[in-house]
């Protein structure tokens, strides 16, 4: 007769941890109510899945990079309009990344551009979408030390692996030659292949700004637009208004 322990092994061997971890209970628990056997497999095996499921989630969201505290959970959905909430529900679905269609979440500083993106993202690896989140500066850097190492396609591919990779901030890129080219150039070979999602203080008609030449700039928005979803974040600043609120809440403290 096997022992518990040659069992245990066995699953391991084949990759089944959770059917390891847990036969034993399941068997307890199928004899106690009476389970037959085809049950007791079934319910065995669909413990497994739903541990890989949450594995493949857990090394998705920690490879994304996304703001752990910036979810849908943690989002106030009242400083927006009534169509991007309407909007929001669909999005977190993924069904654009099918597609290879892209985001753009278009307003002024503290509007909560990378908070939106950000949930959209954590619902998306939620879903087992890989995911990349990546402060648009940062994105560049990586990009210009690939190319001075040759390395450029190789960083394409890998990037490349990613279904939507958010960029944020894209105002505030450097605006210089190697700068502008390395960037629309990942933009070009993501084009109808795979997902970008892009937070932007600056409208489309200063796009001169981070591109610099008017053909490069008509270039990359055609590019981007061409199958897109734009979000426009109107009202106040978040941190303005929290700023405000804890200033009133001081107040009234010494008051009382």
């Amino acid at each position: 007769m096997m022992s518990q322990e040659s069992l245990a092994l066995l699953l391991r061997s084949v990759n089944l941890p959770s059917c390891a971890m847990r036969y034993q209970e399941v068997a307890d628990q199928a004899e106690s109510e009476g389970w037959n056997l085809t049950r007791y497999l079934r319910h065995l095996v669909e413990l497994e899945i739903e541990a890989r499921r949450l594995r493949k989630i857990e090394r998705l969201l920690k490879a994304s990079h996304l703001p752990s505290g910036k979810t849908l959970a943690t989002l106030d959905l009242s400083r927006f309009s009534a169509k991007i909430r309407r909007q929001l529900p669909t999005l977190c679905e993924g069904h654009f990344l099918e597609r290879s269609e892209n985001i753009l979440a278009f307003g002024l500083p503290g509007r909560g551009k990378t908070h939106l993106v950000s949930a959209i993202g954590h619902e998306l690896a939620q879903k087992g979408h890989p995911v990349l989140f990546v402060p648009a500066y940062r994105l560049v850097q990586g990009l210009l030390a690939a190319k001075r190492d040759l390395a450029l396609e190789r960083e394409m591919r890998r990037l490349d692996r990613f279904e939507a990779v958010i960029i944020d901030d894209i105002g505030y890129v450097q605006q210089q030659q190697e700068e502008m080219e390395v960037l629309f150039t990942f933009l070009a070979e993501r084009y109808e292949r795979r997902s970008v999602i892009i937070t932007s203080n600056l409208v489309f008609s200063q796009w001169d700004k981070i591109f610099k030449d008017p053909m490069t700039t008509a270039a990359a928005i055609d590019r981007i637009v061409h199958h897109c979803t734009i979000l426009e974040l109107g009202g106040s600043s978040y941190r303005t208004d929290n700023a405000l609120n804890q200033d009133k809440e001081k107040k009234v403290s010494k008051e009382v």
